[in-house]
């Protein structure tokens, strides 16, 4: 599977940026600028929306070269570009542990 490292050293310039936007989505001391980006997260988060991607994609169409994971990377790239157009983008895997760090599951008390 591609890394975001491996993204950020073959793609053109808007997806390198796109790579340097993603990754400052995950700062280390959020609300904190200039802070150098907690990049091993932000690389598991991309991991983790390729993965996402891969398990509810269709299958490939017949006699298609690209495998899954490939097509899942690909799509995980046009996320990352048109997430850095938008400025108040928040990386979903983290918008989602913050929404059930806050708002925990119910439990069942007897």
């Amino acid at each position: 599977m591609i890394t975001l490292h491996d993204v950020y050293e073959q793609g053109n310039d808007a997806v390198k940026a796109a790579v340097q936007s993603f990754g400052a989505r995950h700062s280390r001391s959020p609300g904190v600028p200039d802070i150098e980006p907690d990049w091993k997260e932000a690389e598991r988060h991309f991991t983790n929306i390729i993965e996402t991607i891969m398990g509810s994609a269709a299958p490939p169409p017949p006699g298609s070269a690209d495998g899954p994971v490939r097509r899942a990377e690909n799509a995980a790239i046009g996320f990352l570009l048109a997430a850095r157009v938008r400025g108040d983008y928040r990386c979903p895997i983290c918008a989602k542990r913050q929404g059930a760090a806050r708002n925990p599951p119910p439990t069942l008390e007897m």
